[in-house]
């Protein structure tokens, strides 16, 4: 479905190339200073037109529709919208009867059928991640002063990224990338094993973002090839802080106090400039086509936002719950 959350309620609504895309918010506690003004900065790390990215701008200026009085949160339901002005629909009248390799075209018309809209993606674009940061922005008020903070650990398999991101932009063709995220200050005790674990609400937020393929923990997969007196963390005070962080910050399902520490895989952007072959469903044989319209060539370039979002809006589900 399209909602997420127990205490802390995010519902996404909206298509990439519809009148607007959206957000719901419910369960923000009342008297939360909060502004349009406050979305800025994170909505324009997430914004196109940097190398690599769509040069598909749009203005995404947050439209605070109810929730908020004077300045402050009601309690009330939040809704904030986004417009969208910046669309070339045609470029994606051929991709109904040619579906893209590697994107969810095909998927999502086994489920849907004709009443799919394959505009941009429709309703699986990442243009929906944008009510995803928009709650984030509310989500981290709610921790502060908890920080959360992604950032781009390669592109490509390679840092620096320059020349490999230049080269797949010459060739037409994409990358992807590993993203990690490391919230600090959080409080130890959150999480609800088993079904509801720390691990588990955020690795089901992360894997809401399209492009996620794999998410890791602390020492993560390399944890398979360690002996258990490499990987255990000596505990070295009496509030739980450890000499190293090998767990990720989370024991049992549980946050311990520790920095919380996970990394993301995000594969290549499926919609590519480079001749492709497909099966066109209308005639009934694979041909080899081109994909025509704005992509990005990396869109691990603008995931690290939406990672700290998502992480921001499952841990404050889960404060909200205690």
């Amino acid at each position: 479905m399209n909602s997420f959350g127990s205490k802390f309620k995010v519902s996404i609504f909206g298509e990439s190339h519809g009148n607007m895309v959206g957000v719901v918010i419910d369960g923000t506690p009342a008297g939360i200073p909060l502004s349009e003004e406050d979305f800025l900065s994170d909505l324009d790390r997430r914004r196109s037109g940097a190398k690599g990215t769509t040069p598909r701008k749009e203005d995404d200026t947050p439209v605070l529709q109810s929730g908020v009085f004077n300045g402050f949160t009601t309690g009330a339901p939040i809704c904030i919208t986004f417009s969208n002005n910046n669309t070339i629909s045609k470029d994606y009248a051929s991709l109904v009867a040619t579906p893209r390799p590697g994107h969810a075209d095909l998927a999502v018309s086994s489920k849907y059928g004709k009443f799919n809209d394959p505009r941009g993606g429709g309703h699986t674009s990442g243009r929906l991640t944008l009510g995803i940061v928009a709650a984030g922005v509310i989500a981290k008020k709610i921790l502060s002063p908890a920080s959360i903070v992604a950032t781009i650990v390669s592109i490509g398999g390679e840092n620096p990224w320059d020349e490999i991101l230049d080269k797949a932009i010459e060739e037409g063709d994409s990358l992807g990338g590993l993203i990690e995220c490391v919230a600090s200050n959080l409080p130890a005790g959150l999480g609800e094993p088993f079904f509801d674990s720390a691990e588990s609400l955020i690795s089901h937020l992360i894997f809401s973002v399209p492009a996620t393929k794999g998410i890791e923990f602390g020492d993560g997969f390399r944890s398979a090839s360690m002996k258990g007196s490499e990987h255990n963390d000596p505990i070295i005070s009496a509030d739980g802080k450890t000499s190293k962080n090998s767990n990720g910050g989370i024991n049992g399902g549980i946050t311990n106090g520790n920095d919380l520490i996970f990394r993301v895989a995000v594969k290549p952007t499926s919609s590519i400039s480079k001749p492709q072959k497909s099966m066109n469903m209308e005639r009934g044989e694979v041909e080899e086509f081109v994909i025509k319209g704005r992509h990005d060539s990396c869109i691990a370039l603008r995931i690290p936002v939406i990672v700290e979002a998502a992480t921001a809006i499952a841990i404050v589900d889960l404060l909200l719950r205690r």
